[in-house]
C-alpha cells in the first residue's frame, strides 16, 4: 500500500505530456516563413534569381523532389514539389529546408524518425544545385 500512492503519481506525470502533445499539423506554414526570412535578405541583392527543379528521387517511402530558388549564388529558398504522404516527412522537410537555408549546402543532417525522406531530399537538392552550376 506505501508503493501504490508514488506509483499512481509518477503513472500520472509521465502521462502529461501524452495528453498535452499536438503533433504538426503540415509543412506549408513553415515552408512559406522560411521563404519569407530569406527573401528580403535576397530583395536587396542586385542579381536575378533563379529556380531550379532537382531530380526526382524514388525511395521506398514515395518521391522526392526539390526546388531550389538561386539569389545569385546564395540558395533563398527551398520548395518541396514532391513527398511522401507521411507524418515524419511532414514534420521533417522544415528542418531540412531551415537547414539548408542556413548551410548553403546539400550537407545538411539526417532528420531522425524521417531518414529516407532526409536521404532522397539531400540528393534531389545536390542535383539541383549542381544543375544550377552547369
Amino acid at each position: 500500500m506505501k508503493r501504490a500512492l508514488p506509483v499512481l503519481v509518477l503513472s500520472v506525470a509521465g502521462l502529461i505530456p501524452v495528453w498535452r502533445y499536438e503533433p504538426s499539423t503540415g509543412t506549408t506554414s513553415t515552408s512559406q516563413a522560411a521563404e519569407q526570412a530569406a527573401s528580403p535578405s535576397a530583395s536587396g541583392s542586385s542579381s536575378a534569381s533563379q529556380v531550379v527543379a532537382g531530380s526526382t528521387v524514388t525511395t521506398s517511402k514515395g518521391d522526392v523532389r526539390v526546388e531550389v530558388t538561386f539569389e545569385g549564388e546564395r540558395i533563398a529558398a527551398v520548395r518541396m514539389l514532391k513527398q511522401p504522404d507521411h507524418p515524419q516527412t511532414a514534420a521533417a522537410v522544415p528542418k531540412l529546408v531551415a537547414e539548408t537555408l542556413e548551410a548553403q549546402s546539400a550537407d545538411v543532417d539526417t532528420v531522425s524518425g524521417a531518414t529516407i525522406t532526409s536521404d532522397g531530399y539531400r540528393e534531389s537538392l545536390q542535383a539541383a544545385i549542381d544543375a544550377k552550376g552547369a
